[in-house]
């Protein structure tokens, strides 16, 4: 029902920025968040941070002053821009979509792995 294509991974050095892109497509009415995850080598799926139709953000405290979620309603695009990379950065992350009065994510994007070398 919801497709969702992220982009803009890479390998950036520690100190760097990477701005990550998710590109919602079919019934994008039915999405009340989006949120971005992302799992890194022998860990488990971590949160990073949201953006619900209301235009609230959350973000995990690991990313906080680092990271901001923006959304781009004309292109039905949400966005990650990810500023002070640190090595513990490094991960494959996933972009998700919530669906209204859903209680779980509901539809996930492909990943992008993010590398960051120190």
């Amino acid at each position: 029902q919801v497709q969702l294509v992220e982009s803009g991974g890479g390998l950036v050095q520690a100190g760097g920025s990477l701005r990550l892109s998710c590109a919602a497509s079919g019934r994008i009415f039915d999405i009340n968040a989006m949120g971005w995850h992302r799992q890194g080598p022998g860990k488990q799926r971590e949160l990073v941070a949201t953006f619900s139709r209301g235009g609230t953000t959350n973000y995990a405290d690991s990313v906080k002053g680092r990271f901001t979620v923006s959304r781009d309603n004309a292109k039905n695009t949400v966005y990650l821009q990810m500023n002070s990379l640190k090595p513990e950065d490094t991960a494959v992350y996933y972009c998700a979509a919530k669906r209204i009065s859903a209680r779980t994510w509901d539809y996930w994007g492909q990943g992008t792995q993010v590398t960051v070398s120190s």
